[in-house]
């Protein structure tokens, strides 16, 4: 049996906005509500629910996502069009994008603080 993801929770000071804003950033279908979480579809069935903590405190994650270069583009343009800060490495201290490992990535935080990256060709070993 191979070990894959199912689903990861995603702190958020709101969880609609943010599971808006991420499928928006990534062309997703609107996530769906399912108790305490905004529930978002990746391609590979696995789920991320944005939800809000106990006392409202979110503690941001790293989440990296490989995504195809139609999709890149698409995200890439809307960080764009919606002015938001974005880095070619992780300690943002370049803006843009980088061409590492063969293809493109990017860097950005979603509206709790949560950084994600974006690539287009997976890490080397």
């Amino acid at each position: 049996m191979s070990v894959l993801i199912n689903h990861a929770i995603v702190g958020a000071s709101d969880r609609l906005a943010s599971a808006r804003f991420f499928t928006d950033l990534f062309d997703l279908a609107e996530p769906e509500e399912a108790g305490p979480f905004a529930v978002v579809r990746l391609d590979d069935e696995m789920l991320l629910q944005f939800a809000t903590p106990p006392g409202g405190a979110v503690v941001p994650i790293h989440l990296a996502f490989l995504v195809d270069d139609p999709t890149f583009d698409h995200l890439l343009a809307r960080i764009e069009a919606l002015s938001i800060d974005h880095w070619a490495d992780p300690r943002r201290s370049q803006a843009g994008i980088n061409h590492n490992h063969g293809g493109r990535g990017v860097y950005f935080l979603d509206p709790s603080g949560n950084y994600l990256e974006a690539i287009t060709r997976p890490y080397a070993d």
